[in-house]
């Protein structure tokens, strides 16, 4: 190794450890400040870890039940996988179809559809408003997530598309000839080698239904029961809470996140050997 290679590899690292530092330095910041005490980071705010004496997780039941997070985390929770499940659906059977199927406008459908997704929300939030309203939708979970399903499903089918033209016309071919039909032919083998790309959207919907404010806000704002975590958080900063039951449902809330990073990891890599074409 030479002396260029050496500094490349030093600057390297060095890198590495500045994002780490930058990305998970207020996440493991703000988790330690929600295992001590109120009182003690009152009075000496600059310290960072706790001692063993003084290390509590009361702000974490006092998030979840006096300030209402869990029941907030809870309607997220159901309002994100219908949201998924749905969106998902949907931009399975869209995506295939405007691949391998012909119809009139094919070839529009990416751009309509990106066209459709790079309208602001701001700019359809008052005729969804207006639509929701008439057919008596507003103030409920399933008016969010019709709302929800229409904002993902265009960046969602785009992002299965490019997986469909990846699989192999062959594969297809040979399955039909075998007796599959269209819908037994997307679920046995389409599926399975799109896997990768089917964890990816899924996880992709779920942190936009699952972190979403504007229209969680317009909906739901006046029924404080229906509230979605984005709402609640936005709760914890607006009153006097204390800085460490702030932190704990900060880290609460992004628990689901990172089970689904996890989850898809693992979809990710066993989708990878699924699915092959035989010899």
């Amino acid at each position: 190794m030479n002396g260029g290679d050496r500094i490349l590899g030093v600057l390297k690292w060095l890198v590495i450890t500045l994002t780490v530092i930058v990305c998970a330095g207020p996440l493991v910041y703000g988790f330690l400040l929600s295992l001590r005490p109120f009182a003690s980071v009152a009075a000496t705010p600059l310290s960072l870890i706790p001692s063993a004496e003084e290390v509590t997780l009361e702000a974490y039941p006092r998030a979840m039940g006096e300030y209402g997070l869990g029941g907030f985390m809870l309607n997220s929770l159901q309002v994100a996988l219908a949201t998924v499940v749905l969106a998902v659906l949907f931009s399975v059977l869209g995506g295939y179809a405007a691949v391998r199927l012909d119809f009139f406008g094919r070839r529009s459908v990416n751009v309509l559809f990106l066209g459709v997704y790079m309208l602001p929300g701001i700019v359809l939030a008052v005729p969804l408003f207006v639509l929701l309203s008439r057919v008596g939708l507003t103030g409920t979970l399933i008016g969010l997530v019709l709302v929800y399903i229409a904002q993902t499903v265009p960046v969602a089918l785009y992002m299965l598309r490019n997986y469909f033209v990846a699989v192999p016309a062959s594969v297809e071919e040979a399955a039909m000839i075998d007796g599959c039909g269209r819908l037994a032919l997307i679920r046995r083998v389409v599926l399975p080698m799109a896997l990768p790309g089917i964890a990816a959207t899924s996880l992709y919907v779920f942190m936009i239904a699952w972190n979403e404010y504007l229209f969680a806000l317009l909906f739901l704002v006046h029924d404080r029961p229906r509230w979605t975590v984005a709402l609640g958080i936005s709760q914890l900063t607006e009153f006097s809470v204390p800085a460490t039951v702030l932190m704990a449902g900060s880290i609460a809330v992004t628990i689901p996140v990172v089970a689904g990073f996890f989850l898809a990891q693992r979809l990710l890599i066993s989708g990878l050997t699924a699915g092959a074409e035989k010899g």
